[in-house]
């Protein structure tokens, strides 16, 4: 089907909305299906939580003002970003020609009928960008971002995001000359986010540390282990356990280091914090030397919530300990938030960050292999870090 096409039907279906009253659609996320590092968790919102996807999808109706189908549109796609719904019933009723593989799916048509309806709403481009990005599809996020750039060729974030991705798809010549035009409306800036593109090279090149490093700092080191995703029961998973174990070696090895357990959102009362301070503590680690961060969703906010305990606590030097296929990801989203910290407190003193793991790979060797897919998700959620939100003024 041609884009022409889709759009139609896209058309065809938001009408058909207005005319009948949608009975409902009922998330591929990181947390609830499948899971992965990019969401461990999903948010506590009473509000969302208590309108159904039905009563969401209702909302969308021609006879409603052209701001409040928007903000239903927004409503949805959030809905199944963080919760996930009925599939078959969303395709049926709602996204009529459509045919939806997971929850990002909706997301993405959300947002598609959103920029339908206001075509010259670039927030709401960068959303559709973002969701395409979210669904591997860098040359459609490359085409939404370009029409923002036509739009407003002077917008920085837009332009920064088409010139990244276009480097994830190897147009290093699409990059420079985005960042030559980035130069000429903010060089400083342009300059920031050079180095932040270097930093993921470099990233490269990190070696994973499998065995607790006997060279740590003993003075105000801290061991900062990021959580993962709960059971719908509340409870945690073999990834998570593992994590802790490695966190037990290094507690026990390194035994004046505080510790920070990361990892928000309740699943059944729990959150990851709170069930990995208590499993250390049945370890046998004095609770005075844990410290909860239990709001943070994602990795993205692990980073931004843990250093700002770093901050306040006057810690120094971090080892930060994660599953290897996450570790850097995580190094990058962590020294990122440390330097945003630091700038805004005036500050100038260099952090030291170590890494240690558990090896979720075959071998250290396939550990050393960045994948495409990585790389895209360490500029993603590196851009987030610096303050490029997701879907702007929504989600970071």
């Amino acid at each position: 089907m041609t884009k022409k096409i889709l759009m139609t039907a896209l058309f065809i279906g938001l009408t058909l909305a207005g005319c009948t009253e949608v009975e409902s659609p009922t998330e591929e996320q990181d947390t609830t299906a499948p899971v992965t590092e990019t969401q461990e968790t999903t948010p506590a919102d009473p509000t969302m939580e208590e309108q159904t996807p039905e009563e969401l999808f209702e909302q969308v109706q021609n006879n409603s003002p052209t701001q409040e189908r928007i903000d239903a549109l927004e409503d949805i796609a959030m809905y199944y970003y963080w919760y996930g719904g009925d599939l078959k019933v969303a395709e049926e009723e709602f996204f009529q020609g459509i045919t939806l593989h997971g929850d990002y799916d909706v997301v993405e048509e959300s947002f598609r009928q959103a920029t339908t309806i206001d075509p010259l709403d670039v927030d709401l481009k960068r959303s559709l960008a973002s969701a395409q990005v979210l669904q591997d599809d860098l040359p459609g996020a490359l085409e939404t971002l370009e029409e923002i750039n036509h739009l407003e060729p002077d917008n920085f974030e837009a332009l920064v995001l088409h010139s990244v991705y276009s480097k994830v798809l190897g147009e290093e010549a699409t990059f420079e000359d985005g960042f030559e035009r980035l130069r000429e409306i903010d060089s400083e800036k342009a300059e920031d986010y050079i180095e932040l593109v270097d930093s993921v090279d470099q990233m490269k090149e990190t070696e994973l540390n499998t065995e607790v490093p006997d060279n740590l700092s003993t003075a105000n080191h801290t061991f900062i282990t990021l959580g993962y995703a709960l059971s719908d029961e509340g409870e945690m998973e073999e990834t998570l356990i593992e994590r802790l174990n490695v966190t037990l070696e290094a507690a026990e090895a390194y035994p004046d280091s505080t510790l920070i357990v990361t990892g928000g959102v309740p699943k059944a009362g729990n959150t990851e914090a709170e069930l990995m301070a208590e499993w250390l503590v049945e370890q046998g680690i004095d609770e005075e030397r844990i410290i909860q961060e239990p709001l943070s969703t994602d990795t993205v906010e692990n980073s931004l919530f843990a250093m700002d305990i770093v901050q306040n606590e006057d810690l120094e030097d971090v080892t930060l300990i994660t599953s290897a296929s996450h570790m850097r990801r995580a190094l990058a989203t962590f020294n990122e938030a440390n330097q945003l910290l630091m700038e805004l407190a005036g500050e100038d003193a260099e952090r030291d960050f170590t890494n240690l793991v558990y090896l979720d790979y075959d071998s250290p060797e396939e550990a050393m292999e960045m994948t495409s897919e990585e790389e895209m998700t360490i500029y993603r959620d590196l851009l987030r870090t610096s303050g490029i939100w997701q879907f702007p003024g929504i989600q970071r």
